[in-house]
């Protein structure tokens, strides 16, 4: 289950992901003056109504909608400058899916999604899939010549210094895991720990690599270095919510 995991979110996300992310990005995106709205996202009055199959879901559709509001900007630079956008047989109120749905298509290097288990299949994704793929070429087209003016070698570079500086404070803040007691000890943590190479520091200052200390506060938090998230998510103590990342 975890390899498969992995591979849907490295090849795509199920339909209902790219949903609940056009969902939350709708709520959050950033709201530009009247006379400067060249993308219309229709109306998010309404609180949206989130339905997650699992934490794993919550997870990654929240990461892939602040991911798409991170880069808001260029995405609706992209759609405007490939003419994918405005397009008559797309309502505004599945723009924000647009949005998201571009996002995940240009971290994939433009490359078709692969789904690799059967699901019910949520038609706007495959309507804004199909449209996207169609005009695949265009897009990367389009992402090329903004990445040429700012002469970046990625997305990640058009960011402004600001953002920039931020996402550096940010992935290098360690994590925080509570140690789940109705499940499992914290000497039992520790064992299962050991046993994938694992090393036990007294001090935050002192994470390195394979590491991890005890918070001086918390007793039932562990603290690991930031650089190893996607590794312990992979840990059966995540997958069984023995350990539950903060």
């Amino acid at each position: 289950e975890k390899s498969t995991m992995t591979l849907i979110e490295k090849n795509g996300y199920h339909d209902s992901i790219y949903i609940n992310a056009a969902k939350i990005f709708q709520g959050i995106h950033n709201k530009k003056p009247q006379d400067r709205i060249l993308v219309q996202y229709g109306d998010d009055s309404a609180s949206p109504l989130l339905t997650f199959k699992d934490e794993y879901s919550q997870r990654v559709s929240y990461e892939l909608a602040y991911s798409a509001l991170k880069y808001q900007d260029l995405l609706e630079k992209i759609l405007l400058d490939s003419c994918v956008y405005p397009c008559q047989s797309i309502p505004d109120e599945l723009t924000s899916l647009l949005v998201v749905m571009l996002y995940d298509l240009q971290d994939r290097k433009f490359e078709a999604r692969e789904i690799v288990d059967a699901e019910e299949p949520v038609a706007e994704v495959r309507k804004i899939e199909h449209y996207l793929y169609n005009f695949k070429t265009k897009l990367a087209a389009a992402l090329a010549r903004c990445r040429i003016k700012h002469d970046a070698l990625s997305i990640e570079h058009i960011l402004p210094e600001t953002i920039r500086k931020q996402e550096q404070r940010a992935s290098a803040l360690p994590l925080y895991a509570w140690v789940n007691t109705l499940k499992i000890s914290l000497q039992d943590v520790a064992k299962s720990l050991e046993t994938k190479r694992f090393k036990r520091v007294e001090f935050v200052s002192d994470l390195d690599h394979y590491t991890y200390c005890i918070d001086q506060h918390c007793h039932d938090v562990l603290v690991f270095p930031s650089s190893l998230k996607e590794e312990l998510l992979n840990l059966d103590l995540f997958a069984d919510y023995k350990l539950l990342l903060q």
